[in-house]
Formats: structure tokens, sequence, C-alpha cells
């Protein structure tokens, strides 16, 4: 809540502290003591005006004590207290309600116009009461002063009792409205910092779970292949243990094999997660939590514009990270070793790509044989890869499965949704479904937007 704020809650709430209540005191106690003194005054000068006149004394007191205490209003009607001071200017009384009403009226919200016509009328009053008492008063002593000494003693009273007061009135009234316009302006850059603040937070919340999203998918594609090619040959290792010790033996290295490609696949990809954008090891989980959250903010912002710029990625990671569509044939080799029947055929020209659009691909095809291990046991692969202009397709089909033993592999069903995921995320088109035959077929088109070095 801002400063403003919380005085107007406080002056709401009537609450017996806080500047807000002490500022409102001190002002009721300042026009209280104006108004009781201009009361004296306005009697005084009410007195003195009857007896001169023949009247009775108490009529000015009367009309004294109305008079001075309508300065009580003097911030809530300050053209009324103007006017009651312009009416008994004849009366040649309320000098201090003049001098304050004016003041108040200039630095008040009335319309500079009207201020101009009250100031105008209460000079005027002032200027004629002014010039006839000075008159009466040399003629009473003998002394007959010129004509423009007159004129000067009475412009000079009048503009003295009248322009100081209306001047500090308008330099008081622009300084409020400025230093008003400056807190107003001060509480909507809070309001504004306040939005960012939320903003920015929300982009931290939108950035972990991206993170946790994209260490989701990787770790399925680099677990779940490898392991799924090592549960076929321990599978097949157990049929031909005994029957085959040579076969079983080579089956018992590829499985050491799939094991450690595994895990160094795994170790390149936490090594990435531990790095940064910029190759920085990023802070320990001691670090505060502000840091680690404009670290991620960064990080996010540096994606999305080294995206652009080919300089990483579509997860991510430095461009020299992760396979590419050159790998396809280990990969395509890996599956048939394990058993499966699978061809490769390629299409068109070759030629390289965006290190994002290779690594999908490879993605894609990695994931569409893991299925086939996973749901077709037996069954019979072709994957096609074809090369055109702007884009690389791709597509795994399998036939139905041929009945063959079934290697128990579990299924969180992520799989398609991280390969569409990825395809989408270039801007590509992902198509999965079953065929008529009865098996699968995968297919994905994904435009070059990122040509290679």
């Amino acid at each position: 809540m801002t400063t403003t704020g919380a005085i107007a809650e406080a002056g709401a709430r009537g609450a017996p502290s806080g500047p807000w209540w002490w500022a409102r005191r001190r002002s009721m106690a300042l026009d209280v003591a104006l108004a009781l003194v201009s009361v004296l005054e306005c009697v005084l000068e009410g007195v003195q005006f009857a007896d001169e006149h023949g009247l009775p004394g108490a009529l000015g007191a009367v009309v004294g004590v109305p008079a001075g205490a309508s300065l009580l209003l003097r911030r809530r009607w300050p053209v009324a207290v103007v006017l009651v001071s312009i009416a008994i200017t004849p009366a040649e009384m309320g000098f201090l309600l003049s001098i304050v009403g004016l003041y108040t009226l200039a630095a008040s919200e009335v319309p500079r116009r009207i201020t101009a016509v009250l100031a105008g009328a209460s000079l005027a009053g002032t200027l004629i009461v002014t010039f006839v008492r000075f008159e009466q008063d040399m003629a009473q002593d003998g002394y007959q002063p010129g004509l423009w000494v007159v004129v000067a003693f009475t412009v000079a009273m009048a503009l003295g009792l009248t322009a100081p007061p209306v001047l500090l009135g308008l330099y008081v009234g622009a300084r409020r409205r400025l230093v008003d316009s400056l807190r107003e302006r001060a509480d909507g850059l809070e309001r504004e910092l306040s939005l960012l603040a939320d903003r920015a937070e929300e982009r931290a919340v939108w950035a972990r779970n991206e993170e946790r999203t994209r260490i989701a998918r990787e770790m399925h594609d680099v677990v779940a292949h490898r392991v799924s090619l090592m549960v076929v040959h321990a599978a097949a290792l157990q049929a031909v243990a005994l029957k085959d010790p040579e076969k079983a033996s080579k089956n018992a290295g590829l499985v050491g094999d799939m094991g450690r490609q595994a895990l160094t696949e795994l170790r390149e990809m936490l090594g990435v997660l531990r790095t940064s954008s910029d190759g920085v090891v990023a802070e320990k989980p001691a670090a505060a939590q502000t840091q680690r959250l404009a670290a991620v903010a960064a990080v996010a912002s540096a994606r999305v514009s080294a995206g652009a710029a080919g300089g990483h990625d579509d997860d991510g990671g430095p461009v020299g990270d992760g396979p590419c569509l050159d790998g396809l044939a280990d990969l395509v080799g890996q599956s048939r070793a394990a058993g499966m029947a699978v061809e490769l055929s390629v299409e068109g020209e070759e030629r390289a790509y965006g290190r994002r659009v290779e690594r999908t691909a490879y993605r894609v095809v990695q994931e569409a044989l893991t299925n086939v291990h996973k749901h077709a046991p037996g069954a019979k692969a072709q994957v096609r890869l074809a090369h055109r202009e702007g884009e690389v397709a791709l597509q795994v089909e399998n036939g139905p499965s041929d009945g063959g033993a079934d290697a128990g592999l579990p299924s969180g069903g992520n799989g398609l949704v991280g390969m569409r995921e990825r395809v989408s995320a270039l801007g590509g088109v992902f198509v999965s479904g079953p065929t008529e035959a009865g098996g699968f077929r995968v297919s994905a088109v994904i435009p070059d937007r990122v040509r290679a070095a």
C-alpha cells in the first residue's frame, strides 16, 4: 500500500494517529485561532464605527461576531468569505478577514477568473474606503495635501492589503498542485513497479515450468530408448543363455554398450543443466531466491533471443549438444541389433540443417522406434527421411506385431506428447495414428528456418 493510500485509509477509519490526522488537527487549530482574532478585530472595529456614526455599539458587535467567525469556513467556501469581507469593507471592518480570505481564495481550486473578479472588487472597495477615510482624517487635522498624495497613499494602501495575499496564495496553490501531481506520479510509478514485479514473478514461474518440461522431455528421450533396448537385449539374453552361449555373450556386450551410452548421454545432459547459457556454473542452492529467479528469467530471455540467431537449440542447450541426423544410421542399427526388422530410406539431396531441426528429427525417430520396441515386438518397421526444399520430412511406420515375446516395457504415455511438443515448437506438423494394416505411423514435417553455418 502506498503512503497516500495509507493516509487516506487512516483518515477514512478515523484513526487517532498518523500524519494525516495531525495535519488536520493543526489546520483546525489554525482556523479557530484566526477566527477568534478576526472576531475580536471585527467587534472592536464595529463598535468604533458605530460610535463614530451615532449608532448603538451593540450593533457593531452583533455584525462583527458572525463576520469574523466566517473565517472558519475559508477552506470550504473561500468565495463566501471574500464576499463577506467585501460587504463589510465600507464599515472599515475585517482587515484580517480580507487578507486571509484573499490568500485562501487564490490558493484554492476556484477558477482564476472568479479569483480575479473578487480580488478586483476587494481592491476597488479598499481603494474607495481608504481614499474617503484619508481625506476625512486630513480635513479634521486641517491639512490639505495635493491630490496626487492622496491617490498615491490610497493606491499603496489598497495594493498592500490586496496584492501580497493574492500573489502568495497563487504561489502556494501552484506549489501544492505540483506536489500533488508529483505524488500521483510517484504512486503511479509505484503501481507500475508492482505490476512489473508481478509480471517478473509470473515469468519466473513460467520459466521454471518450461525448465521442468524440458528436463522431463530430455530424461525421457535419453533414458527411454537406451533402457528399452537394454530390456530387449536382456530378454533375448535370458532366452538363449543356455542354448547359445556365444549369442548370449554378444547380447550381454550389447547390453553393456547400451548402458554405457545411456550413462554418457545422462552425464552430458546433466552437464548442460548445471551450466548456464554463457558457460558459467549455476549458483548453489544457498544463493538468494531473488538471484535465482533473476537467473532463470535471464536464461529464458536469452533462450528466446538466441534461438532466433541459431545460438541455442530449441530446448535451450548449446549448439553443439545432442544428436543429429548423421546418427540415424547408428540408431537404426541399434534397433536392428536388438532384433527389430527395420529399414532406413533417404530421399533427396542430403544437406545440413539447423541443429534444432536435426536434433528434433533425430528424437522423433528415436522415440518412434522405442514405441515399436514397447508396443509391437517383432514388428517390421520402415524409417523414411526426405530432404525437401526448406524442410525435412520423416516417417516411421511399423506393421502389426508378429506375436513375439513381450519384454514387459512400461509406458508412461509421454512419448507422443513429447514428439508433438518438439515439432510444434519449431513450427512443424506432427501426425500419428494407427494404419489400416494394424500397425502405427508417426509422421513429421519440420521447416528448416535456421540453416547450419
